[in-house]
């Protein structure tokens, strides 16, 4: 089993690689792609930036990492992600034959790992991740809440605004 602090370094590179896409408004995920103790590609959800539904911080590294070994196959590489992947993801990781996912904190409405889905425990499928969870999960939970709480606070701000705007133009 690897060394937790080792585990621990990379979360927090992805950690980093989350608080980026949260002040750029995007859902804060970040995401690690390391093989053979060297980091691949790092980075973080871009799908608002990028229009592109797609640009999950998980595809973002597992494209990088193809690129960089000029092979989609990533045999040996290791996956670290502050939340559960969603299936889209999970998918990808699995085609890309990565041996090894690390996620912090676990994704309820949709995560493919365990919580929601358990895609990887399907024994139809041709490739097996061995998966560790709960690294830095605190963290990796708290930046997710503190995102959503924001949003939320401020979506509610605007659509007392709107509302008022419309009460105050007999609209409504």
């Amino acid at each position: 089993m690897r060394d937790r602090e080792f585990d621990e370094r990379y979360m927090k590179m992805a950690l980093e690689e989350a608080e980026k896409a949260g002040q750029r408004g995007e859902i804060p995920v970040g995401a690690i792609l390391l093989k053979g103790g060297r980091v691949l590609a790092k980075d973080h959800n871009r799908c608002i930036e990028l229009s592109d539904p797609t640009a999950h911080a998980e595809i973002l590294v597992l494209r990088k990492g193809g690129e960089i070994l000029r092979n989609y196959r990533l045999n040996e590489a290791v996956m670290y992600v502050t939340a559960e992947p969603c299936p889209m993801c999970v998918s990808a990781m699995v085609h890309s034959r990565i041996s090894r996912l690390v996620f912090g904190a676990p994704e309820p409405k949709f995560g493919a790992v365990e919580s929601k889905f358990k895609l990887l425990n399907d024994n139809g499928l041709n490739h097996k991740i061995k998966v560790d969870r709960g690294i830095l999960e605190k963290e990796c939970g708290e930046i997710l809440k503190s995102f959503f709480e924001k949003r939320r606070g401020r979506e509610s701000y605007e659509l007392g605004v709107m509302t008022s705007e419309l009460v105050d133009k007999g609209i409504r």
